[in-house]
């Protein structure tokens, strides 16, 4: 069973922690921005900009699964909207298992975590967009979420190789 965390501190060690799982999700295959290979070089500048924006440094809020043995095992981030006509909703990005926690339910886990934070937050609803062609449409639905469109061949893997960006929503609360 994973500890979840909303909005842990960003220390240098967590920071290593994070970026760790957002390579080996990424060399494992996951959709997570990147395709495989990639180095902690490769990302490290994304992943400052993002954590950056978490928590008290921001307006984005980061969600932590951690295991047994206080490593990162699943995470994701809630995007603030910068136009306040859509403060009541964020985007979920960059949702991830580590490979040697895979099949443990720890996904649906971090879904649940996800949702949670989001109603604490006192959203209505949460989105996401996924890779097509990977099964993650019914995966998220299992979550509760809904398909409302795609961006056909928006998501190039690699040439000759383009996937659907799918567009996702649950809702949390009925609008006020």
């Amino acid at each position: 069973m994973l500890r979840f965390v909303v909005e842990p501190e960003v220390t240098p060690a967590l920071f290593d922690d994070l970026l760790d799982c957002w390579v080996d999700v990424t060399n494992a295959g996951g959709a997570v921005g990147w395709v495989p290979p990639v180095t902690a070089d490769d990302i490290r500048q994304v992943a400052t900009v993002t954590f950056a924006r978490c928590g008290e440094r921001g307006p984005d809020s980061l969600v932590a699964g951690f295991d047994d043995e206080g490593r990162v095992a699943a995470w994701a981030v809630l995007v603030a909207n910068s136009n306040p006509l859509m403060a009541h909703w964020r985007t979920v990005m960059r949702v991830m298992v580590h490979p040697k926690h895979q099949g443990k339910g720890y996904g649906a886990d971090l879904m649940t975590a996800v949702g949670d934070a989001g109603v604490r937050l006192g959203l209505e609803s949460l989105h996401l967009t996924c890779r097509g062609g990977l099964g993650l449409e019914s995966f998220y639905a299992g979550c509760g979420y809904q398909e409302v469109g795609r961006m056909p061949r928006a998501i190039r893997v690699a040439p000759g190789d383009d996937r659907d960006e799918v567009a996702m929503v649950t809702f949390l609360r009925e609008s006020a």
